[in-house]
């Protein structure tokens, strides 16, 4: 409701001056471009939350996959109702359609090697857990939701600490048996405190592809998660998967992903 009154303000001041009251509308929901879907439920949503009245309702689920073209929903509606909220249904879907299948590209370009291409908290205030979802719909995998689901420590909680040794030791500490500790690294020295100090997770910032492997060989002994994180990109995802890393998390999915083309037709 939230969005629906920031778009609306007082009132839909042209659709209530063209529109007849009690007109009811048959729209379609159109692909403009190939995609996957995501976002389905929210964009109805936006029309329920204005009492459209929608009857004959079908649509695409998420996740799906689609082509330039098609139709991704239908339904009838009271027609002032799906006007005026169909700039927010759509904000959603294009946003959140865009990012399921930005991932979909990146999860394509490593398909064959074993490892999970994850999101980052790199997302729209407020939008995580739909983005996450989205992430999902892609073929992606989420990393953790929020500062409480799991320890990550950091370059700033290093320098805090007094170095990395401290920092696992009082994370582990502070942490139930079953809480994993992850730690970022920015070269091979840090890599091994990292391992020296019992880390279960480690994040390599930023790493050259040749320290990537060595890390990955110097793990090979550990059991500890090799996390690949900083400037990923379609262009490089695949030689970062070839490294041996487990995971690669990839702020852009989220952050840069662009709205996907999606329209809604009366007819």
């Amino acid at each position: 409701m939230e969005a629906l009154e920031e778009d609306i303000g007082h009132e839909d001041i042209t659709t209530n001056r063209t529109v007849p009251a009690h007109t009811r509308c048959r729209a379609r929901l159109v692909a403009k471009q190939d995609g996957v879907l995501s976002g389905m439920g929210v964009f109805r949503l936006a029309f329920d939350c204005m009492k459209a009245r929608i009857e004959d309702w079908q649509a695409v689920s998420d996740g799906a996959r689609f082509t330039r073209g098609d139709e991704l929903a239908s339904f009838k509606g009271d027609a002032r109702a799906v006007l005026t909220a169909e700039r927010t249904a759509l904000n959603f879907l294009q946003r959140l359609s865009g990012i399921a299948t930005l991932t979909a590209r990146y999860v394509a370009a490593v398909e064959d090697l074993n490892v999970r291409i994850c999101d980052t908290r790199k997302t729209t205030p407020l939008m995580r857990r739909l983005e996450k979802e989205a992430v999902v719909h892609g073929g992606g995998s989420n990393h953790r939701f929020n500062l409480f689901n799991g320890i990550l420590i950091k370059e700033n909680h290093i320098r805090a600490a007094g170095g990395i040794g401290a920092a696992v030791y009082n994370a582990s500490g502070g942490a139930h048996h079953l809480m994993k500790i992850e730690v970022e690294v920015s070269n091979l020295d840090e890599f091994d405190e990292a391992i020296r100090a019992g880390a279960d997770a480690i994040m390599l910032d930023n790493m050259s592809l040749n320290d990537m492997r060595e890390a990955v060989r110097r793990a090979r002994d550990h059991h500890v998660v090799i996390e690949a994180s900083g400037n990923a990109s379609l262009e490089n995802i695949r030689a970062i998967a070839e490294t041996g890393v487990h995971i690669i998390s990839v702020g852009a999915l989220t952050h840069s992903a662009p709205a996907a083309d999606l329209s809604l037709l009366f007819c």
